[in-house]
């Protein structure tokens, strides 16, 4: 007859519910998997089975019991991981969107927006035009599969242990945060660059030709400029979200080794 003490069902229950924890915290902050469209029992169900393929490749883990406060601390320790990758990633939508935001207001179009169900919040219409299309060249570029395997990837740069987690890693996540200015700036300087000569060139015609109207042919002018631009930088958007994901993924990486580190 086969038995089984209650020490033992914990000692397997710990091995599948911390690395469940970690990676259901990360597809629910990541960008695409994490999108509020999706149902949630699919996202439990993909969790469910990325642990049971990522589990059984795991080092020994601290013999915990989950139900008690060491096991508490270590699932609030998986739950944080698996934010800190999310976010990271996150943030690459975030300053692309952001750079939306600054085209659309360069061009006269800051008025014109949509209510976005996924953020709750209205979004300006080139905004969400751009996020839509870096979501797709990111799904073409693989790029939720170089975060699926930045996850595998975290269990053996933060491995699943009680040890206190450090405190520098939210000052590097906060500084990576930060960083999503610069990059929106990157991404709209080519439209903000071409909408700045243009309002200059208006300007002087203005003041050679004060009985033009400006404001009749400034802004059909604008927005044609505006997006003839945007159609030419897109051909250079694929390249930079490549490298803002290689960037992200990187950044990731090294909040997790700040984490384990004392």
């Amino acid at each position: 007859m086969i038995t089984v003490t209650s020490a033992q069902l914990s000692a397997w229950l710990a091995l599948f519910i911390f690395p469940f924890t970690r990676i259901l915290a990360l597809i629910a902050s990541s960008p695409i998997l994490g999108n509020r469209q999706i149902p949630v029992r699919i996202k439990v169900s993909l969790a469910l089975m990325l642990t049971v393929i990522i589990a059984p490749t795991l080092a020994t883990q601290p013999n915990v019991d989950p139900a008690s406060a060491p096991g508490f601390i270590v699932l609030l320790q998986q739950i944080l991981a698996g934010l800190a990758i999310g976010f990271t990633m996150r943030l690459i939508f975030i300053a692309i969107e952001m750079s939306g935001e600054l085209i659309g207001l360069q061009m006269g179009l800051g008025f014109a927006s949509f209510y976005d169900p996924l953020n709750a919040s209205f979004t300006p219409v080139v905004a969400q035009f751009i996020g839509l299309i870096a979501a797709l060249a990111f799904l073409s570029m693989d790029g939720h599969l170089y975060m699926l395997a930045a996850l595998a990837d975290s269990f053996q740069t933060f491995p699943i242990s009680s040890a206190k987690p450090s405190a520098t890693a939210l000052h590097t996540m906060a500084a990576w945060g930060g960083s999503i200015f610069t990059h929106a700036l990157q991404l709209s300087m080519p439209v903000i660059g071409a909408l700045l000569i243009t309002n200059l060139a208006l300007a002087i015609l203005t003041r050679s030709a004060p009985q033009l109207n400006i404001f009749q042919i400034g802004f059909p002018i604008t927005l044609a400029i505006g997006f003839a631009t945007l159609l030419l930088s897109l051909h250079y958007l694929a390249p930079m979200l490549d490298q803002l994901t290689h960037t992200s993924l990187s950044a990731a990486s090294h909040v997790l080794q700040q984490l384990s580190k004392p």
